[in-house]
């Protein structure tokens, strides 16, 4: 294409433009912006502009032109009546100006606006201050009636007339065929300019796991105590000491106690005599020891105590010459192959968190190594000061890598293992008493529906009631339908006003 080609082109888009803003909003006929591009552009631009323009341009013949309202006769029913002076004042029945002037009466063929409307014709000076007339004409020229208008904002209050609101704004007309039960209806192009997307609602699992801090505990039932039952003296220590790892049978201290002596004297004393053993068993004097009193036939100068389990000796007291009374703790070992984990959920997560779901661990001392465990208790109670309550979880631990009074961040999987009918985040609206999604009727058609919600996860949320696998819901612009499209208002029931006589009741007056 020439240089010479393009400039008339370009020259020729803009001369129609010219035309085409001046014939939608100003009060200049298109046939005399023709006439101006002709003067402006020249004779070839503006034969372009007129033939851009034809659909608009009336039929008339040859001669001067004139102004609209004089070569293009009115025709059709009146749809509205307007402010003598041209001012953006509707009327849907006869009226005066505070002067005593009628409004001029607009029929069905002067109502043109040239804009990417819903398909509505309407004057131009209504465009962007909403429709205030009882009709509007479609543009095959059929009418359509008007039931009420709502609220600018989405909220529930409608009027049988045209009104403003509080900020000045229009309130907006309600056509008859368009209150489908509450069903939104928005055109094909605000649906693309505002973005909105929707998506098919499906069964997946949903789950919401729960993080909380935790701590590493020994297990109570494998904790043991080395304790004599009567007043001893430690003999001699094995070398043993806190930390050390130690197997079951492994001796730990030798003590000598008077009234051991006194029991293992009488057993051998007495053989076959059944009293001297059992005192000698409830002294807490081991099957072995006493086997061998019996096989030597000897009292031993100290009694031998040893490790009644393998595990890490947490606790030594025992000192070789100390007086031990009945009672006072030796040793203390614990069995650290299954640790416990503790951890403190809050109370707003206590719902989610059963017996037997799954959870895992990570040490701060081993960042890149999970543990695997179970919960095990939820304890019946409640901290009144944290507001939380304990959780224990059991987990094995083989390697001995899990110690005592560890920290554990501590994620448990929470939620069904079942798929249910769920949505994504952003396709519910939460009103603060309800929950509600939009679903996609299609052709521009949005339903609110309200549901019952369950628990979130995941970037999804269960729904329990309201919408079925399938369904189209929209996920994005779905709070814009909602405020361009009265949502609110149609949330909470809004109909239209019944009885008509109200408008003639309000004199017609906007």
């Amino acid at each position: 294409m020439s240089r010479a080609a393009w400039a008339a082109g370009a020259f020729a888009a803009l001369a129609a433009g010219a035309v085409g803003y001046g014939a939608g909003h100003g009060d200049v006929p298109v046939p005399a912006l023709v006439e101006r591009a002709r003067s402006e552009f020249g004779p070839a631009l503006a034969e372009r502009a007129r033939s851009a323009f034809a659909p608009w341009m009336p039929a008339s013949k040859p001669g001067p032109q004139a102004p609209a309202s004089k070569t293009v006769p009115s025709s059709g029913p009146v749809v509205y009546y307007q402010d003598p002076d041209g001012k953006p004042v509707y009327s849907a029945s006869p009226m005066v100006t505070a002067d005593g002037r009628e409004f001029r009466a607009v029929r069905a063929s002067e109502d043109v606006r040239f804009d990417d409307g819903d398909g509505e014709a309407m004057p131009a000076d209504m465009a962007g201050h909403g429709v205030e007339a009882g009709m509007a004409a479609k543009p095959d020229g059929e009418a359509r009636r008007i039931l009420y208008y709502r609220n600018p904002m989405g909220l529930p209050d409608t009027s049988p007339t045209p009104k403003k609101d509080s900020m000045g704004m229009d309130y907006i007309p309600v056509y008859a065929g368009e209150d489908e039960g509450g069903v939104v209806k928005v055109s094909p192009g605000k649906v693309q300019r505002t973005g909105v997307r929707t998506e098919t609602v499906d069964r997946r699992v949903v789950a919401q796991p729960v993080r909380v801090p935790g701590t590493v505990a020994l297990d109570e039932r494998r904790v043991t105590v080395i304790a004599t039952r009567s007043d001893a003296y430690v003999d001699h220590v094995e070398n043993v000491t806190t930390g050390d790892r130690v197997r079951k049978g492994q001796a730990l201290v030798h003590v000598y106690s008077p009234e051991i002596n006194a029991a293992a004297a009488q057993l051998i004393a007495n053989p076959g005599f059944d009293g001297a053993r059992r005192r000698l068993q409830n002294l807490n004097v081991s099957e072995p020891v006493i086997d061998e009193m019996e096989r030597t036939r000897k009292v031993p100068m100290a009694v031998t105590w040893s490790s009644p389990r393998d595990g890490l000796v947490l606790q030594r007291t025992a000192i070789e010459g100390m007086k031990a009374a009945a009672g006072d703790t030796l040793f203390r070992i614990g069995d650290i192959a299954t640790m416990w984990v503790l951890a403190d959920v809050p109370e707003r997560d206590l719902a989610a968190v059963r017996v037997g779901q799954p959870a895992s661990m990570r040490l701060r001392s081993a960042p890149g190594k999970a543990f695997s465990g179970k919960v095990a208790v939820v304890y019946p109670q409640v901290n009144p000061e944290t507001r939380a309550t304990r959780v224990r979880i059991e987990l094995p631990n083989p390697d001995g890598a899990l110690l005592p009074d560890m920290y554990a961040d501590v994620e448990i999987a929470t939620g069904d293992a079942k798929p249910v009918v769920a949505v994504p985040d952003d396709a519910v609206i939460d009103t603060g008493e309800r929950q509600v999604v939009l679903l996609d009727r299609g052709e521009g058609r949005f339903e609110p529906k309200p549901v019952k919600v369950g628990v979130r996860g995941g970037g999804y949320t269960e729904i329990r009631d309201g919408v079925t696998a399938g369904d189209r819901v929209v996920t994005a612009a779905n709070f814009l339908i909602d405020a361009e499209s009265n949502l609110k208002a149609a949330l909470q029931g809004m109909t239209a006003p019944k009885d008509e006589r109200q408008a003639a009741s309000a004199g017609g007056k906007p």
